[in-house]
C-alpha cells in the first residue's frame, strides 16, 4: 500500500471509530518523539476542529517539549500544556523510596511519569467527549514496550498495526520535522534513557522479525521471550469466575 492511501485509511479508521463510540473528537499526548507527532497529526486531519494535543513535561528534556510545540504549531493543532513535575516530585515524596533496588525504583517512578500522563489525557476526554488515542506502534506492542495502564491505557491505537519503520515513512510523508525523525527514540522516562537501549535490540532488528520472521537464534530468542512475558499487558484482566 502506497503511504499517501495508508495515512488516508488511518483518518478514516480514526474517523469512525470516535463516531462508532459516539464522541465527537480526539485528544492525544504530545511527546515531540516520532510515533506521538505522526499520530496527532492523523488524528488532526480526522477531526480538524475537534482535537486536542496535550503536552506533558514531567521532569524530563526540555527539547521533547519544545518539539511538541513545534509540531503542534506547524500543523496548527490546538494544544494544552500541563506541566507535571509538581504533581510527580509530591507523589514521590509521599511514596516509600527503599523498598527496591535503585534501577527497579527508577523503572517504577518512571512509570507513574506515564501513568501520570494517562489520567490527564482522561481528564481532557472526559471534559470534551474525546476519546484518548495512542502512539504505540506494533513493534512496542508485540514487546510489551509500553506501560500497563500508562500509555496502554487508551480507546483507539492508530498506529497499533504498523512496525516503526513505517511509521518512519508516515512521517516523513506527513512533512514531520526531519530533527524529530532523525533523533533516537526515547520514551523521556529518564536523562539519556533511549528504546532501543532498554530493549535490547535495534527496531530495524525488530521490525524485521515481525514482518518476516527473520533472526538470528539468538535475537529471535529474545524477542519471542519478550513477547511471552508481556501477553498480560495485551489482553483484559483475567476475571474469576467459579460457577
Amino acid at each position: 500500500m502506497e503511504v499517501d492511501q495508508l495515512a488516508d485509511k488511518i483518518v478514516l479508521w480514526i474517523r469512525e471509530q470516535v463516531l462508532a463510540a459516539g464522541r465527537k473528537g480526539v485528544v492525544v499526548g504530545m511527546s515531540g518523539g516520532l510515533d506521538s507527532s505522526v499520530l496527532a497529526v492523523l488524528c488532526h486531519r480526522a477531526f480538524p476542529r475537534n482535537v486536542l494535543g496535550v503536552v506533558m513535561p514531567c521532569c524530563g528534556s526540555k527539547q521533547d517539549e519544545e518539539h511538541a510545540v513545534a509540531v503542534a504549531s506547524q500543523f496548527s493543532i490546538p494544544t494544552k500544556v500541563v506541566v507535571l513535575d509538581p504533581v510527580f516530585n509530591t507523589l514521590l515524596q509521599a511514596l516509600p523510596s527503599d523498598t527496591a533496588e535503585p534501577n527497579v525504583r527508577r523503572l517504577a517512578e518512571a512509570n507513574l511519569k506515564v501513568r501520570l500522563r494517562m489520567l490527564t489525557l482522561y481528564y481532557f476526554a472526559n471534559q470534551f467527549k474525546y476519546l484518548v488515542a495512542g502512539a504505540s506502534n506494533r513493534s512496542e506492542l508485540a514487546v510489551g514496550y509500553f506501560t500497563k495502564y500508562g500509555d496502554g491505557g487508551v480507546d483507539i491505537l492508530p498506529l497499533a498495526d504498523l512496525v516503526k519503520g513505517q511509521v518512519r515513512e508516515l512521517a516523513n510523508f506527513l512533512g514531520i520535522p526531519q530533527s524529530i525523525i532523525n533523533k533516537p527514540p526515547s520514551a523521556g522516562l529518564w536523562q539519556g534513557q533511549t528504546d532501543e537501549g532498554e530493549l535490547g535490540l535495534s527496531y530495524d532488528e525488530l521490525d524485521r522479525y515481525l514482518i518476516t520472521g527473520e533472526a538470528s537464534n539468538g535475537l529471535r530468542q529474545k524477542i519471542e521471550s519478550m513477547i511471552a512475558a508481556s501477553a498480560h499487558k495485551r489482553s483484559p484482566p483475567p476475571a474469576a469466575s467459579f460457577k
